[in-house]
């Protein structure tokens, strides 16, 4: 990577850890998460990119998302129920949100592939490089990211397979199927997407 793809990267970087720590809804949703303090745990996916998505093209009103997904890594407690009970305590927090809590730790089970190392790790495999994204607060209410698949796609509105995802899983028809169903350009009308 160039000094200047380097640089670029940092700005876009700054640029959504700025609109998040804008956002009072978001900021709520990242401390509700922090106080759970499960392991290594990122507010992930769509609640990050549609931000992003809403922000490049100038919509007002926060895009509905179908779910805030949650994802932490801990191996020593795989059991799903686990999941529903942070679930139930985050509802409890916030009832109005629709909380999706997963143990990647656990999800190699679940889909039939190899354990994930942590879980950026996972989010590293997540099927577009757009959704590729996670955040949290530290404890001085800072907000980082991490973005393993880089911000490229997101910021220019590319919907595009990842080529991790397509590693361990194997199939491009899962990631065909998400884009058909979730049917983004309705929403986000500037999207172009590379793999169809």
């Amino acid at each position: 990577m160039s000094t200047y793809d380097s640089d670029k990267e940092q700005s876009r970087q700054q640029t959504i850890v700025q609109w998040i720590e804008d956002d009072g809804w978001m900021m709520d949703i990242l401390r509700s998460v922090r106080h759970l303090n499960l392991p290594d745990s990122w507010v992930c996916a769509g609640f990050v990119r549609s931000k992003i998505w809403d922000m490049l093209h100038q919509i007002d009103s926060r895009t509905v998302l179908a779910d805030i997904d949650v994802v932490y890594y801990d191996p020593n407690q795989l059991d799903e129920n686990n999941e529903k009970e942070w679930e139930r305590q985050l509802s409890c927090m916030q009832p109005a949100v629709p909380w999706s809590v997963k143990n990647e730790a656990r999800m190699h089970i679940a889909n039939r592939i190899e354990p994930y190392t942590s879980t950026v790790d996972a989010i590293s495999c997540f099927p577009e490089t757009a959704t590729a994204l996670g955040v949290r607060l530290d404890e001085d209410d800072q907000v980082i990211l991490v973005a393993p698949c880089g911000l490229e796609d997101v910021f220019e509105m590319k919907i595009r397979v990842n080529p991790r995802f397509l590693q361990t899983r194997g199939d491009v028809h899962i990631y065909q199927q998400r884009v058909q169903q979730k049917n983004w350009q309705h929403t986000w009308n500037r999207l172009t997407i590379v793999d169809k």
